[in-house]
């Protein structure tokens, strides 16, 4: 198992389980938007007995509104 550490950003601290050691980046929802939080360093606790290996994962930003009205789709809550 493998686990990314959040650095920055609304979700500083946060410890994650990631399903694939393998991902650059991780985009989440939240609030309105979504996060996004990029890989950076290498793998660290890459052992067989100092614990599970961990990915630094830095803020990079926001991704606007996902709940946008700028199409003329509608929405699930307008349904």
């Amino acid at each position: 198992m493998a686990i990314a550490r959040l650095h920055g950003g609304p979700l500083d601290g946060q410890v994650l389980p990631l399903d694939s050691p393998d991902l650059d980046q991780l985009i989440m929802p939240y609030a309105e938007g979504q996060l996004v939080y990029r890989r950076e360093g290498a793998a660290e606790n890459t052992g067989d007995d100092d614990g599970p290996t961990s990915f630094d994962f830095h803020f990079d930003g926001e991704v606007g509104d996902i709940n946008s009205t700028d199409d003329d789709e509608p929405k699930a809550a307008d349904r």
